[in-house]
Formats: structure tokens, C-alpha cells, sequence
């Protein structure tokens, strides 16, 4: 028969082995705890960032379309005949005849512009109207040195020069 001090003694190294494998074992958990909260905190930052750049390409295609339409405004130095057949189109719907003296690029400054020489003729209610419209046309421009008079023939003319915003050929709307 063994003596209770062996049983209390078995008893003891027992509960300590038992302490020992809890403290191992806690300390294991805790280490991977650590790491699994480690790698929550990345996966969160990683999931920030992705929703981050999801957020600035969504804002970026919706800027593109904007870009657009503010490109519209200027005039392409490619896209003068057009804009001169825009003018003359405008001028016709009035009923009045717009012929452009001459084109030239603006002076050389931060922003690249087109000097428009223009003449308007034909009664004085569709030369008003034809100048309205070509001055309240959406594009960038400024009208300068305004010159109304009548013909002989009782024909009135509007002689004008617009300063109309421009961008050079190799602009190009930028999107993602």
C-alpha cells in the first residue's frame, strides 16, 4: 500500500503537470491569438485600401464624363472648320449670311486661344439675333470690338472678333 504522502505527492506533480500544460497551452493560444488578430488588422487595412481605390475609379469615371463636357467648350485647333460651319449654321437659322474674315491663333499665354474675325449681315432683327447666338453659344469665347452699321442697300452688317478658347491636337480627356 503506498503512503498518503506518495498520493499527495502524485497528486501534487499531477496538478503541477497539469498547471504546466495549461500555461503551454495558454501561451500557444495567446501567441495565435495575436497573430489572428495581426492578420485581421491586414486583411481590414487590405479591404480599406480596395474600397479606397474602388471609390476613386468610380469617382474618376464619373469625373471622365464631366471632362467631357467641359472639353466641349473649346474649340480643337483640328476642329476649326467645324466651328466655322457651326457659326455659318447659326448665322443661316437667323437668316442672316456670317462669313469669317480671318482665323488666327491668340497670343501665347497659359491657356492657347483662336482670334476669330468675323462679319454678320442681313436685316438688323437677324444680325442681332445671329450676334446673340454666336455669343451665347457654349463654348469658351469673348466677343471684342463690335461694329454695327448699314449698307447702301439697306443691308445691316455686325463686324466682330471672338476670342475663343482652344485645346491643342494632342489633348486628350484622360480616364481610367
Amino acid at each position: 500500500m503506498k503512503t498518503p504522502l506518495t498520493h499527495l505527492f502524485g497528486a501534487l506533480v499531477l496538478c503541477i503537470i497539469a498547471l504546466v500544460g495549461y500555461g503551454v497551452w495558454y501561451a500557444a493560444i495567446t501567441s495565435q491569438s495575436a497573430a489572428a488578430a495581426d492578420l485581421q488588422e491586414r486583411i481590414d487595412r487590405k479591404t480599406e485600401s480596395a474600397n479606397r481605390i474602388a471609390s476613386a475609379r468610380a469617382a474618376m469615371a464619373e469625373i471622365a464624363a464631366d471632362e467631357t463636357a467641359v472639353q466641349n467648350y473649346f474649340v480643337p485647333e483640328a476642329g476649326v472648320v467645324a466651328f466655322i460651319n457651326d457659326l455659318e449654321t447659326r448665322g443661316r437659322a437667323q437668316g442672316a449670311t456670317v462669313s469669317v474674315l480671318s482665323v488666327s491663333k491668340g497670343a501665347a499665354n497659359a491657356r492657347p486661344t483662336l482670334l476669330f474675325s468675323l462679319s454678320v449681315r442681313g436685316t438688323f432683327d437677324a444680325v442681332m439675333r445671329t450676334f446673340g447666338s454666336i455669343e451665347y453659344a457654349p463654348y469658351d469665347l469673348s466677343v471684342s470690338g463690335l461694329s454695327l452699321g448699314k449698307d447702301a442697300t439697306d443691308t445691316w452688317h455686325a463686324d466682330f472678333r471672338l476670342l475663343v478658347g482652344s485645346v491643342s491636337a494632342s489633348t486628350t480627356p484622360n480616364t481610367l
